[in-house]
């Protein structure tokens, strides 16, 4: 250790990141405690790293921090993620940002300040690549003087914007990448309650707990949509056939349209969602490429309709990854198997039921046959804890079948996963 470079020790704290760790470290030796001071690239102040960071009062707390960012030079990512309860004033933080100004590359900003302020104002807009902020307010947002020229990944969690400030927020980000939003408050300038997004750049847009009428999105590079715990009365993408990954949880959409942008979707991860299967296949049906698909507690528009397997079987054939959730209404099942035909390249299939039934068996069989050159074979199931004696009997008569059914497929692995 001795002959090790102190940029090396340097590099080496960095990937410890903990600020109380890496004060720890430190004091081995002056060579370690000279590269703290001269050599560290990243510093983090986490709740969850040290929880007695909570029991701190916010004015010690400052001190704290000002004190061990002072003693480094040429910081590249800092990350502060504080609980709700601290509160900074706004001068230290302002200091913090002006004294890392030089030499920052990723700032993760997760602190309330009295009284709030713009922190857009404060960051260094030619170096930053990475900018996540939390529980703050962003407005005035003007895109000849707010320009971010280097950054690649933008996240804002619980934020207060307009929709037109977020708008030219993105437009002020030409190399943007990256776009986390995660249950912002929206504030209208006007009577109209909509969205409009544009970025050349985009090609991943995540979405969490966030209600809006109208959301317009042009992305023409875009390649991941991820959409989560929201409500949109219109969801609508223009962009180019570059999406691969669209994953849908939880979603309430009354209206969607990605227009012609499925040609090159390798993944469909739909979970918890209403939908019209005839319209929704018709969205995904051009995606030849298709390698994954799960359709999870999935809830028809019409409770006659049934989706087709022979649909996903013929349409899909590239699929390696299966996952359907049994659902069973009036004795009719949403995923029938009239048609099923052979899916050749699944070697992962996944199915699961919210209340089991004698015709659970039945349908692992038939979509077992359909792919025979499965390797593992997952069955996720809910349990109640307190069953009634036909549950238990059916419960029963299910494990009996699956043990029966695993000696007869002795090449497939069977797992099972049970709450």
């Amino acid at each position: 250790m001795e002959n090790l470079p102190v940029e090396v020790i340097g590099i080496i704290l960095s990937h410890v990141a903990s600020a109380r760790d890496i004060v720890i470290a430190s004091l081995t030796c002056k060579k370690w405690r000279h590269a703290w001071h001269n050599h560290l690239l990243t510093l983090s102040f986490d709740t969850i790293d040290w929880p007695l960071y909570r029991q701190i009062c916010s004015t010690q707390l400052e001190m704290l921090i000002t004190c061990t960012i002072f003693q480094t030079k040429g910081l590249q990512s800092l990350t502060i993620l504080m609980n709700y309860d601290h509160q900074f004033c706004v001068t230290t933080v302002i200091s913090w940002l002006k004294y890392t100004s030089d030499s920052l590359r990723q700032l993760r900003f997760y602190v309330r300040t009295s009284p709030t302020f713009n922190i857009i104002d404060k960051c260094n807009r030619q170096r930053l690549e990475v900018l996540a902020l939390a529980d703050n307010p962003i407005s005035r947002v003007v895109p000849s003087y707010h320009k971010f020229p280097c950054l690649k990944g933008l996240s804002l969690s619980s934020v207060t914007i307009s929709a037109l400030d977020l708008s030219l927020l993105l437009s002020a980000c030409p190399k943007l990448e990256v776009l986390n939003i995660f249950c912002p408050e929206i504030t209208m300038l006007d009577s109209q309650a909509s969205i409009e997004l544009s970025s050349s750049s985009l090609k991943v847009l995540l979405v969490e707990s966030f209600n809006f009428d109208k959301f317009v999105l042009q992305a023409d590079s875009l390649e991941c949509l991820d959409l989560k715990d929201c409500n949109f009365d219109v969801f609508e993408l223009i962009g180019k056939d570059t999406l691969k990954v669209l994953r849908i949880d939880d979603v309430s959409i009354n209206h969607l349209d990605i227009g012609d942008s499925t040609e090159n979707l390798e993944i469909v991860d739909v979970c918890n969602f209403t939908i019209m299967w005839p319209k929704f296949y018709h969205i995904i049906s051009k995606a030849s490429k298709l390698n994954r698909l799960r359709l999870w507690d999935v809830v028809f528009d019409d409770e006659d309709e049934v989706v087709d397997i022979e649909t996903i079987s013929v349409c899909f054939s590239r699929l390696t990854y299966l996952s359907l959730s049994y659902d069973l209404k009036d004795g009719v099942l949403h995923y029938g198997l009239q048609g099923l035909s052979f899916l050749m390249n699944v070697v992962v299939l996944e199915l699961g039921w919210n209340k089991i039934s004698d015709l659970f068996s039945v349908w692992v069989v038939g979509l077992l046959e359909g792919c025979p050159n499965l390797k593992k074979l997952v069955i996720y199931g809910f349990v109640a804890e307190v069953r009634t004696h036909e549950e238990c009997q059916t419960f029963a008569r299910f494990s009996e079948f699956m043990l029966l059914l695993g000696r007869k497929h002795s090449h497939i692995k069977f797992e099972f996963q049970y709450e």
